[in-house]
C-alpha cells in the first residue's frame, strides 16, 4: 500500500467517523475462510458493515477527528475490524449470534452515541440496548394503557349501571 492508497484509506475511515454515531472494534483473527464468510454473510442481512483496517490508519483517522478516540488507542493491538450499522444494538447482536457457534469474534470497544465502551465484558449489554424505535414503541405503549384502563372501566362500569337500573326498575313495578 502505497502513501496514496494510505491517504485515501484514512480519509474513507474519518468520514465514516463523521457520518456514524455508532461503531464497534472486534477482533476477527483466527477464523477460517468458511467461519469468515458466515460472519460476512450474517452482518449483510443485518445491514452491518464489515471492514478490516490497519490499527495505524484508523490510529491516524482517530487523530484526525474532532472527537477524543485517544481511550481507544490501548485496544488498536493485532486484528482490528470496525463493524457499523444504523442501529447501535445491531452489530452487538451479530457478534453474539455469531459467538454461539464460535469463539470469535471479541469485542474490543464500541462507540454508541458519544459513549465509549471498553472490552468484551460489554457485549451482553450492548446486545440488550433498545433500538430507538422500541424505546418509541414502549412510550406508546405506556402512554396507551391508562387510556384504555379508563375506557375498559367505563364500558365494564356503564354495564353494571345499567344492570342496576333495570333492578331498581323492575322492584319498583
Amino acid at each position: 500500500m502505497n502513501r496514496e492508497e494510505k491517504n485515501q484509506m484514512i480519509a474513507t475511515l474519518e468520514e465514516m467517523l463523521n457520518d456514524n454515531k455508532n461503531f464497534y472494534l472486534a477482533d476477527i483473527s483466527g477464523l477460517t475462510a468458511e467461519e469468515n464468510s458466515a460472519l460476512r454473510r450474517l452482518c449483510f442481512k443485518r445491514e452491518v458493515s464489515l471492514q478490516v483496517v490497519k490499527n495505524t490508519l484508523l490510529k491516524k483517522a482517530f487523530e484526525k477527528n474532532d472527537t477524543d478516540f485517544s481511550e481507544l488507542y490501548n485496544v488498536l493491538v493485532g486484528n482490528t475490524s470496525i463493524m457499523q450499522a444504523e442501529e447501535p444494538n445491531v452489530a452487538a447482536k451479530v457478534i453474539k449470534e455469531f459467538r454461539k457457534k464460535n469463539d470469535k469474534p471479541i469485542l474490543k470497544a464500541a462507540y454508541l452515541e458519544e459513549s465509549l465502551y471498553i472490552g468484551d465484558e460489554n457485549l451482553s449489554a450492548l446486545a440488550d440496548l433498545k433500538s430507538k424505535n422500541e424505546l418509541i414503541g414502549d412510550i406508546i405503549t405506556i402512554l396507551q394503557s391508562p387510556a384504555k384502563n379508563v375506557i375498559a372501566s367505563l364500558q365494564s362500569g356503564g354495564n353494571k349501571l345499567s344492570g342496576i337500573v333495570k333492578t331498581l326498575q323492575e322492584r319498583v313495578e
